[in-house]
């Protein structure tokens, strides 16, 4: 039941990022005079409308996506008189070049002159593009706020959350028992099983060791492999010193960014694993945290091609199971969101999940969005720094305006790239359904 609680919870999340995403677009075209016909969240068949106004507002069965509708958002071909479009045309990119420009200019009424979206300067029109991206950055940078300031990353604390029973091995590298209940061969039990620590035990001191904080005892438990001495715990109060003999154990090797080298080294090793609690930081660490997961989410996105072939080739067709950090679609994310809600998990750490997966997609979504592609709201940015340039150079070089840049030629390039999107929406939506992944 929980699962399907933060399946909808997360849905509802998302359609909600859609929505202030063309928010962001709709607000400034309105304010710049544009004659906006359409505000739609989703795709496929509305499922709600309501006009206010001259503009439509409405809901679409699938929450993957939204749009606005501007009227003049194709120019008349620079040979054409104003608000006609030709058709004499040859050949099957030009009949679509002209049937959409023909449709575009269906759109302008009585009273829409000069409230069309290609007559605005081009940094009007910048800025109704970039709207809708820079409102997923600000969700995002929100959503990071909360998790970061509002609740906090979990921070290993010294007090015990639980005592390992057996030194980790090959055969058990968790260290937890064989069904027997023995540990298996080559292993031992854990300094802390034999010296008797529990659970909710708080560490005072290890050795000569005053302990702090949890990364100076493990520190000093790490590089003391052999060596016989004593830990002082904290115990409903009672202070109990307990003798120990701290046991050598081969551990993989991380790197700083966490992740194994696949190396190993022999260490100090007691047995106890540290109960965790959520630290608020500073809002001064929100911006270069997000810098970082922006660095993170660039390389996903510049590597999403080689991602989408491995997808097919390894999973799809060889049978092997999902990367966890492979492309997901919104039903992957969605299933995610729910094994979130449903963990057994303190409400905090649940929460900070839920809103931090909520948050990234938000911050791929802005960088998405600005890649220079149509239909990409970063195609529409760059034709318009196009024209620009273009009309400054002509005028340092005292020539004729040459007038907007024609987009409907580059349809049958954006047709592709919606094409193209397509059908990888389609594989990973079909990979999220045959073969999730999971956070089990």
């Amino acid at each position: 039941m929980l699962e399907v609680f933060g399946i909808v919870l997360f849905i509802l999340l998302i359609g909600g990022s859609i929505a202030l995403h063309e928010i962001g677009h709709l607000v400034p075209a309105k304010k710049f005079g544009v004659r906006v016909t359409d505000y739609m969240v989703g795709f496929g068949p509305t499922i709600w409308s309501r006009t206010r106004g001259e503009t439509r507002y409405g809901l679409k069965a699938f929450p993957v996506g939204g749009y606005i509708r501007m009227i003049g958002m194709i120019p008349p071909a620079k040979d054409d008189p104003s608000g006609t479009a030709r058709t004499m045309t040859t050949g099957r990119f030009a009949m679509l070049i002209a049937d959409a420009r023909r449709t575009s200019l269906e759109e302008v009424g009585p009273g829409d002159e000069g409230r069309l979206f290609y007559q605005l300067p081009v940094h009007k029109r910048v800025i109704i593009m970039l709207g809708g991206p820079l409102m997923n950055l600000a969700l995002a940078f929100v959503l990071f706020a909360i998790v970061l300031v509002g609740i906090g990353l979990p921070q290993p604390t010294l007090q015990v959350d639980a005592v390992v029973p057996c030194t980790p091995s090959t055969a058990q590298p968790s260290g937890e028992t064989l069904p027997s209940g023995d540990c298996p061969a080559g292993s031992a039990p854990t300094p802390a099983a034999e010296a008797g620590l529990l659970p909710s035990d708080t560490i005072v001191s290890v050795g000569s060791v005053q302990a702090s904080t949890w990364e100076d005892v493990s520190s000093w438990i790490r590089s003391q492999g052999g060596v016989q001495t004593s830990v002082t715990v904290d115990r409903d109060g009672q202070i109990l010193q307990l003798p120990i003999t701290i046991a050598t154990a081969d551990r993989p090797v991380i790197d700083v960014e966490g992740t194994p080298t696949g190396e190993v080294e022999s260490v100090g090793f007691l047995g106890v694993r540290p109960a965790f609690e959520y630290v608020g930081l500073p809002a001064t660490a929100v911006p270069g945290y997000m810098w970082d997961i922006t660095v993170r989410s660039a390389v996903a996105l510049v590597t999403l091609p080689v991602r989408l072939y491995e997808l097919v080739t390894e999973t799809l067709i060889g049978g092997q199971e999902r990367d966890i950090d492979g492309p997901v679609s919104v039903v992957g994310a969605s299933r995610l969101g729910g094994e979130i809600v449903a963990m057994d998990e303190p409400i905090a750490g649940k929460f900070a999940t839920f809103l931090g997966l909520i948050a990234s997609l938000n911050l791929f979504l802005f960088l998405f969005n600005l890649l220079p592609i149509l239909p990409l709201d970063g195609g529409h940015v760059a034709g318009a720094l196009y024209e620009g340039s273009r009309r400054q150079v002509a005028k340092a070089r005292r020539k004729p305006d040459p007038g907007p840049v024609d987009v409907a030629r580059l349809l049958p390039v954006a047709y592709v790239v919606a094409g193209v999107l397509l059908v990888a929406g389609v594989i990973v939506i079909w990979a999220d359904l045959i073969k999730p992944i999971s956070l089990g």
